[in-house]
């Protein structure tokens, strides 16, 4: 039994690592970005592209050159958890939240 559980986790990684070969091989030099609604050309935003298969590529307009590609499963995954709040940041001490000592 833990002989196929361990070939089944090999394959999904072989699988895994396929997709991320053909995804980082996909030319996106022609995609079309897109931004927030309401975001100014001159104001760092995100950007996303959407690639072939349901693929997503991401990137900051300040830094075009630096872009993260994401299968359609793993952008599910993250819009998902955006969308639950998984990803939200804990306000830090001093920023009108009282500190955990209760200062």
């Amino acid at each position: 039994m833990a002989e196929a559980a361990g070939a089944r986790g090999e394959d999904v990684r072989a699988r895994k690592e396929r997709e991320r070969d053909e995804l980082y091989g996909l030319d996106i030099s022609g995609v079309e970005w897109h931004s927030a609604p309401g975001t100014e050309e001159h104001e760092e935003r995100v950007e996303i592209a959407y690639l072939p298969g349901g693929a997503v590529a991401m990137r900051s307009s300040l830094d075009p050159d630096t872009v993260l590609r994401y299968t359609e499963a793993e952008w599910r995954a993250f819009v998902l958890g955006a969308r639950d709040g998984e990803f939200d940041l804990e306000p830090a001490p001093g920023d009108g939240e009282p500190s955990a000592d209760g200062r």
